[in-house]
């Protein structure tokens, strides 16, 4: 008989089983027969039992983990000792898995295990393992860590996330002396390029439908054989866009993710998620993705050509979740992006389809739902309806809340029906089983005939599945208490989350005591209408979607929509106040991540603004407070955008600090874009508004910006001029930061004047007090400045030591801009030291590092840099193309080389010219002319 109960499970397979009976399809019968009579006599010599056999794959159980383990190794011992002949060594890989199983009888000759998670996992952990390995998850490893076999001893992996998306397993390996032991790193998501989330909890049931979309993502890619023969000719035609269709609450977003996660091993760059839920601007479509990929905007590029060309060579599968809001511009941007990057593949879900030529739709359909529906049960019905999947939903979220919870013979006809009247769809599924520990199934059954009213009659196939789901939030929302309905409908204001403290200040009052908060909002995530995203330090809640929806229209029902929104922007208003304050102070890092992780909030406070032009002053103050923010991150286009929008409906405020601020912040964001012209105009415009209004400290930051301006447009002299009246005007106001920060900039100022002296005096000034005030930042800035004075006058030494310090004290501080100029200023010295190896190591280190972040000006001098390591190795043809990379994206940016650095820059091209003739010279700079960045950064570091 199966063991039951605690049962240890035993998978193998044959690891490249389908190359195999390509390259011997007449010696792999033979093969695979003796393969099956190894593992068949094995597991049965060990007291196992094989309850299914797919292919090359055994699932065997053991009623001990001992067992198991032993059978395990005389198998591979077996399988190493045969003589394979012409297909030479089998390499099988095994994972052994302990956990709960029932095994239900009834229709099923073999047995069949009720347990899908138990199963599932083991089938995952096999997927992870190589050939002739042997893995154990860690309730298995436990079993028999006391006891192992002679000579054996596990070997702890880590903790690995494997492809269920669940939180990381940890693994074990068993060694043994006899066999193997090295392999290659376990394939687990952890080895591939992802930002798939973590779940809490495990996907259930969809193995039809995620085998049919697999098929249709990867067909072209698998060879053919004989077992996929006929799924690969229906899957002729390529598909690079699949779009999951459905309703709300259908279940599209997990099935996205885990088919994600089946298909990664076929994208060499990963599998990359992007949520656009909380989008509500359809030109933020290219920032959104953008930032999944952690890529920053570049100056002067729009975020979609940036994003084109960052994708352009790479194979990688891009989900775009949630597009149904924004479907014109997921259209606009999926065609671009699939005609621009010929290996990009798309898996989108949303409401509709997005039309794009090409695509391929999937409609997701409900989880299967019992069909035969009784009064009473026995053993037969209850383990036949236990096997449908909106059943094993049902079962295993209901687990979550009241452990003790099964299907029985006694109320399987009602948890059949609440599966059938919610129409199998997840989220409402869900809802239901949150409710098992206040409810019995009977109970829940009852409920829907009042609470559902779309499931009571006429056509249910004919309904929209939005009412639907709308009925099964609505039937949730009845059950919650009085003041459980307020904090509910208050919290819908917040958009991609919020914090407890967020939730205390904007939640309460008008009949919610902040006291309440706490208990209210526990009730709501017990009952699955607010979810947790565990953070480093805190916890975030959030709503999905649909939920949000309908607490929305509560929200507006009760006619509190403009209250609490209004106490969602004084919220927020302050944190972007403060965080202006903390940003240019001297740890910026922990604020930065703030602001980033409410800036989907921050969004919709300044939309609200927007609204009304009673909130204009609120919205000036948002955009004066956040330049240093977009400028980090590098939303430099969308802080400009919402400057723009702000001040041309506050034109009665124009003579105001705050309006000058904005001003100063525009012009801020348009020099880092390169557009020095119009950064030059607002700053000006800014500085008047200042002086007019008497406010120092405003004249001061002005004309620090306009210098600053001055400095990127290679004008010395006037950035000279511009910094010391505001350093001037900052020691009026003893304004210590300013100072710092004025003696630094003029630092930069006289050191392109070639002042080497007064620069290393401004800087050490500033590197004084930086270090008095303990701004690491700035501290690191200063460094850097005094070794390229230093590396200027050739103390080739002092500039090397001055610069690793610099870099070491960014790399505490998590200062990637920083980082990615301290090894370039390194990587410059040692081509001055004509260490070609040593220049070439710190500048692709520091490419890579501003590639990361999008400093593209920083990517052309690099390449340049890169170009000279070229030119002095010889490899002139090449040198001359990045050469002519490096002067097009200059002309693009509107930059120059610096001054100091022409007449060697001249000199190597008239070399150049000389060595390579005019023709090949040519041929060579329009070459380079032509490559995009990405192909530009590829040719500069290649070894020749």
């Amino acid at each position: 008989m199966l063991p039951s109960g605690t049962v240890t499970f035993l998978f193998t397979d044959i690891e490249g089983s389908t190359k195999l009976w390509q390259q011997f399809p007449d010696a792999m019968p033979a093969a695979l027969a003796r393969h099956h009579e190894i593992l068949n006599s094995t597991i049965q010599a060990h007291n196992g039992y094989v309850f299914q056999i797919i292919g090359d794959a055994f699932c065997a159980a053991f009623a001990t983990a001992f067992d198991g383990l032993d059978a395990a190794l005389d198998a591979q011992r077996a399988l190493r000792d045969e003589g394979w002949g012409e297909t030479s060594a089998i390499r099988v890989r095994m994972a052994l898995h302990t956990g709960t199983a029932e095994v239900r009888a009834g229709e099923f000759t073999s047995g069949e295990y009720v347990s899908g998670i138990t199963l599932s996992r083991a089938a995952r952990l096999l997927s992870a393992g190589h050939g002739g390995q042997i893995l154990l998850s860690s309730p298995a490893a436990e079993l028999v860590r006391e006891q192992l076999p002679q000579n054996t001893a596990l070997l702890d992996m880590g903790a690995q996330r494997l492809k269920d998306l669940v939180q990381p397993q940890q693994i074990f390996q068993i060694l043994a002396p006899d066999l193997p032991q090295d392999f290659p790193a376990l394939k687990t998501l952890d080895a591939l390029p992802n930002n798939l989330p973590i779940h809490l909890t495990s996907f259930v049931g969809r193995e039809k439908e995620i085998a049919q979309i697999v098929d249709l993502l990867t067909a072209d890619s698998r060879p053919q054989t004989a077992e996929n023969e006929s799924s690969v000719r229906r899957s002729s035609s390529v598909v690079r866009l699949l779009t999951l269709t459905g309703a709300g609450g259908s279940g599209k977003t997990r099935l996205s993710l885990q088919v994600a996660a089946e298909v990664i091993e076929e994208f060499e760059k990963g599998a990359w998620f992007v949520e656009l839920a909380p989008i509500a601007d359809a030109s933020l479509v290219p920032n959104a993705v953008m930032s999944a990929f952690e890529l920053r905007e570049e100056a002067a590029r729009a975020p979609l050509d940036a994003l084109t060309d960052f994708l352009r060579a790479k194979k990688l599968l891009l989900i775009l979740d949630n597009c149904e809001h924004l479907i014109e511009a997921c259209a606009q941007l999926a065609h671009h992006l699939l005609t621009h990057c010929p290996h990009l593949k798309i898996l989108a879900t949303s409401r509709e389809a997005l039309g794009v030529a090409g695509e391929v739709t999937y409609s997701v359909p409900p989880l299967g739902i019992p069909d035969d529906r009784r009064q009473t049960a026995d053993d037969e019905y209850t383990a036949r309806v236990t096997q449908y999947d909106a059943v094993k939903l049902f079962i295993e979220r209901a687990v979550t809340v009241q452990p003790n919870f099964s299907v029985t013979n006694a109320n399987a006809p009602a948890v059949a029906q609440i599966c059938f009247r919610l129409d199998g769809i997840p989220l409402a599924i869900e809802l239901a089983a949150a409710r098992i520990k206040l409810f019995s199934p009977e109970q829940i059954a009852a409920r829907l005939d009042d609470r559902l009213r779309l499931l009571t009659g006429g056509s249910r196939t004919a309904m929209p599945r939005q009412q639907t789901l709308r009925a099964a939030i609505e039937w949730s929302y009845g059950l919650l208490s009085e003041r459980e309905r307020v904090l509910f409908r208050r919290l819908t204001v917040f958009v991609g989350g919020w914090t407890f403290e967020a939730a205390e200040a904007v939640c309460a009052g008008e009949g919610l005591d902040v006291l309440d908060i706490l208990e209210l909002m526990s009730h709501l995530v017990d009952k699955s209408l607010v979810t947790t995203e565990a953070r480093e330090e805190e916890t975030r809640y959030r709503m999905l979607e649909t939920i949000r929806e309908y607490a929305l229209e509560k929200l507006n029902e009760a006619g509190e929509d403009e209250i609490v929104r209004d106490r969602h922007l004084q919220f927020f208003l302050k944190i972007a106040n403060n965080s202006e304050h903390h940003l240019r102070g001297s740890d910026p890092i922990e604020w930065l991540e703030q602001v980033e992780a409410e800036y989907d909030n921050l969004r919709a406070v300044m939309d609200w603004c927007q609204k009304s032009p009673l909130r204009v002053a609120s919205a000036l103050q948002f955009v004066s407070a956040l330049g240093d923010f977009w400028l980090d991150r590098g939303f430099l286009t969308e802080g400009r955008e919402r400057i723009v929008d702000t001040l041309a409906s506050a034109n009665s405020l124009e003579h105001t600090a705050f309006y000058a601020k904005a001003l100063c912040n525009m012009g801020w964001l348009a020099s880092f874009q390169g557009d020095f012209s119009a950064a030059e105009s607002f700053t000006k415009e800014s500085l008047t508004i200042f002086r007019s209004l008497g406010d120092k400290q405003g004249i001061s930051e002005s004309l620090h910006v306009m210098g600053t301006i001055a400095i990127d447009s290679k004008n010395y002299a006037a950035a000279t001029t511009l910094l010391e009246e505001a350093l001037e005007i900052r020691r009026v106001l003893n304004d210590a930061r300013g100072i710092r920060e004025s003696m630094r900039a003029l630092g930069w100022a006289t050191f392109g004047l070639g002042n080497y002296t007064l620069a290393r005096t401004h800087l050490e000034q500033a590197l004084m007090l930086d270090s008095k005030e303990g701004d690491r930042g700035g501290v690191a800035g200063d460094l850097n400045g005094l070794a390229e004075v230093a590396l200027r006058e050739n103390k080739l030494g002092s500039a090397s030591e001055m610069i690793k310090e610099s870099l070491a004290i960014r790399r505490e501080i998590g200062d990637k801009w920083g980082i990615g100029v301290a090894f370039g200023v390194w990587g410059w010295i040692a081509l001055l030291e004509h260490d070609w190896d040593g220049a070439y190591l710190r500048l692709r280190e520091s490419i890579a590092v501003r590639n990361e972040i999008g400093d593209v000006g920083g990517l052309v001098w690099c390449l340049e840099k890169l170009a000279q390591v070229k030119f002095e190795k010889e490899h002139y043809e090449t040198a001359t193309q990045v050469f002519g990379a490096a002067a097009t994206k200059r002309g693009v940016l509107g930059s120059t080389i610096d001054p100091f650095d022409v007449s060697e820059y001249e000199q190597i091209i008239q070399t150049l010219h000389t060595n390579l003739a005019e023709t090949k010279f040519s041929a060579a700079w329009n070459k380079g002319r032509a490559l995009t960045m990405e192909q530009a950064i590829e040719l500069a570091m290649q070894d020749e």
